[in-house]
C-alpha cells in the first residue's frame, strides 16, 4: 500500500502500476519434508507434502484480508490502483511421489500469478484441473502449520532460510553476469 500511496501523492496514474509479491512453493515442501523424515513418526509422515500448499494458502488469506480490511486501499482502488498480486514461484514438482500439477492445481485463486516451468505447464494442459482451490482451506492450512509446530518445525525459520538462500543465489547470478559483461568489455577494449 505504501508504494501506491506514495505514487498517488506524487501525482502518478495508478492504473499503470502493477506489482507482485513472490512466494517460493515447492522448495518449502523440499525443506520441510527433510525435517519430517528426520522426525520419522507416523504423524510427521502424514504431513509430508502439505507445508508448501498450506503456507501459500495462508499467504493468500493474508493478501485477501489486507486488501479487504484496509480503508486506505478502497480510496486507492477508486483511483485505479491494482492489488499487489501473489506470485507462486518454484511450482515445478520436485518429489515424484506428488502430482506433477500439485503446486498449480492446489493454489488457484483470483489474482494469482504462477511462474510454472514448461514441464508443469504441459502437465497442466494434459491432465490438470485448474479450478479455484484456495477458498475454504484456511482452517485446514492453519491446522497443518500448527501440527508442524507441535513437531518442532517452525515454518517461519524454514522460509527465512529459503529466502536468504534465494537472495544469495540471485546475488551470485548477478555477480556472474557482471563478470561476463566486464570480460566482454575488456575483450573489446583490448
Amino acid at each position: 500500500h505504501q508504494g501506491i500511496a506514495q505514487a498517488d501523492a506524487n501525482g502518478h496514474d495508478l492504473k499503470h502500476i502493477g506489482s507482485v509479491a513472490s512466494f517460493f512453493v515447492s522448495r518449502v515442501d523440499t525443506a520441510v519434508d527433510k525435517l519430517l523424515e528426520v522426525n520419522g513418526s507416523d504423524e510427521a509422515k502424514a504431513l509430508e507434502g502439505k507445508a508448501a500448499v498450506a503456507n501459500a494458502r495462508l499467504a493468500y488469506e493474508l493478501f485477501e484480508k489486507k486488501f479487504a480490511e484496509d480503508p486506505r486501499w478502497a480510496d486507492l482502488a477508486a483511483k485505479g490502483a491494482k492489488v499487489q498480486r501473489p506470485l507462486w514461484a518454484s511450482t515445478g514438482t520436485k518429489n515424484a511421489a506428488y502430482s506433477d500439477c500439485k503446486y498449480v492445481d492446489e493454489l488457484v485463486a483470483k489474482h494469482i500469478v504462477n511462474t510454472m516451468p514448461e514441464k508443469t505447464l504441459n502437465a497442466l494442459a494434459d491432465h490438470g484441473n485448474g479450478a479455484p482451490s484456495i477458498e475454504g482451506t484456511y482452517e485446514e492450512s492453519h491446522a497443518i502449520i500448527n501440527k508442524l509446530a507441535e513437531l518442532g518445525i517452525n515454518l517461519k525459520d524454514v522460509t527465512d532460510k529459503l529466502e536468504a538462500d534465494g537472495v544469495a543465489a540471485f546475488i551470485k547470478s548477478w555477480d556472474s553476469v557482471l563478470a561476463d559483461v566486464q570480460s566482454g568489455i575488456d575483450r573489446v577494449n583490448a
